[in-house]
């Protein structure tokens, strides 16, 4: 039974957009200034792939290990740690290069400090929706589509900026105003969670003790063990991750500084991108509950996985790349909504620190070898080649919705009333031959 709140309560939820708006819109700065600062400072795609690598393997050891730790500390404190850590380590950057000190194996350094505290932040943020969804008055499919087209925006706004920053003020100031960001999200967040029970650490009959921390730890684990459409989604993601981290972080920079207008081109693409998601996001979120999950979901990865691969490999014009970016936005943007309303509605409040931790994990473990191993195919075979390979493998991982009959449990999760006309509750569906 869930917890009445009483009166309708907005202003938790709209605290929570905001936060996390302001704390992607530095990720994707970082994201951006970073290879951006590797590639013009050593104008290899491998080290490049390398930085990237480095990043992304401390967010999945922290994913792996931190569910209990944001059950123990609360998921207010773990957000605000991680906002201002991730701060300091962005700022470090510029700071030593204007003093004519930063070295190769620093920046390495220093970018994986930011990803092994943005993961348990991202984390704590994202376990608050469903109650804060339920003091809002709001279905959780719309919060869903809102928490997502939030994190759109702040990507569409870092990305259209992020490309004439890096043009005007050169990639390490930019690194300054990231910083920045960090520190504007982290008292936003704190300030707008005061108070909430929600946001507080949870109460545990058992001390702390290592044993204590296994046992809560393999719970999460189990859990989406035993439930295949959870796995599913985790192994699906687990490898479009890694194929998107190759292009975010190596093949689009390369293709854009190569061929397309800089700097100023990436910014433009992954604009018509961001556009594009946000809009995809929100009117999902406005009319999503009435359609099935399943086929809009399997449709959109279709849409977003392959196109912009084989554009990216016969064109060197920006405008059919920017045409297929902004198709594959508004398919990938009903994406993250989908997923998440079908996780918390499987999944306990109980354990959603846990098994969110646990899907994070799972999704990323691929991930840090994204952005390696385009690099290091990049230098040894070409950008073309390396563009279809990578686009091949992403048309063989989003066929599986279409050939796993766990997929189709995505219309029958959640109660009634937020199941589309026509979908059966998951008890019925699984008597049916």
């Amino acid at each position: 039974m869930s917890e009445d709140f009483g009166t309708v309560d907005r202003r938790p939820l709209a605290m929570v957009l905001a936060a996390n708006l302001v704390s992607i819109a530095g990720n994707c700065l970082t994201y951006m200034g970073v290879p951006w600062f590797v590639l013009q400072s050593t104008g290899s795609a491998a080290k490049a792939g390398i930085v990237a690598f480095c990043t992304l393997l401390p967010a999945v050891l922290a994913a792996l290990v931190t569910g209990p730790v944001i059950d123990r500390m609360g998921r207010r404190r773990v957000s605000v740690a991680s906002d201002l850590s991730c701060g300091v380590a962005v700022a470090a950057i510029p700071l030593l290069q204007f003093a004519g000190i930063l070295q190769f194996w620093m920046l390495c350094v220093l970018m994986a400090l930011t990803g092994l505290f943005r993961a348990p932040g991202e984390t704590a943020r994202g376990v608050l929706l469903p109650r804060l969804a339920e003091r809002a008055g709001m279905p959780l499919t719309r919060a869903a589509g809102l928490y997502d087209g939030a994190a759109r925006c702040a990507a569409l706004t870092a990305s259209a900026l992020g490309g004439v920053l890096i043009a005007v003020l050169e990639a390490e100031n930019v690194l300054l105003v990231d910083a920045a960001t960090f520190a504007l999200a982290a008292p936003l967040f704190a300030f707008g969670m005061r108070g909430l029970p929600e946001a507080q650490a949870q109460r545990r009959a058992e001390p702390m003790s290592l044993r204590a921390y296994r046992r809560e730890l393999a719970e999460g684990y189990r859990f989406v063990a035993a439930t295949p459409l959870l796995l599913g989604l985790c192994l699906m993601t687990l490898v479009t991750r890694g194929l998107d981290q190759g292009w975010s972080a190596v093949l689009l920079p390369v293709h854009a500084r190569a061929e397309l207008d800089g700097a100023v081109g990436l910014g433009l693409l992954n604009a018509a991108f961001g556009i594009c998601a946000l809009t995809g996001a929100l009117v999902y979120g406005a009319v999503g509950s009435r359609f099935r999950r399943w086929p809009v979901f399997t449709i959109a990865f279709l849409i977003g996985g392959l196109p912009r691969f084989v554009v990216a490999a016969f064109t060197d014009t920006f405008t059919p790349l920017a045409v297929i970016m902004a198709v594959e936005g508004l398919a990938f943007g009903v994406l993250n909504p989908i997923m998440a309303t079908v996780t918390y509605e499987t999944v306990p409040e109980e354990l959603r620190n846990r098994v969110l931790s646990a899907t994070t994990a799972s999704v990323q473990l691929v991930t840090p070898l994204g952005g390696l191993a385009a690099g290091f195919l990049v230098d040894s075979v070409g950008l073309s080649l390396t563009l279809l390979a990578v686009g091949g493998v992403y048309l063989l991982a989003t066929l599986c919705p279409m050939i796993f009959p766990a997929w189709r449990q995505m219309d029958s999760t959640g109660s009634p009333q937020d199941r589309p006309e026509g979908s059966l509750p998951q008890r019925s569906r699984s008597k049916r031959v």
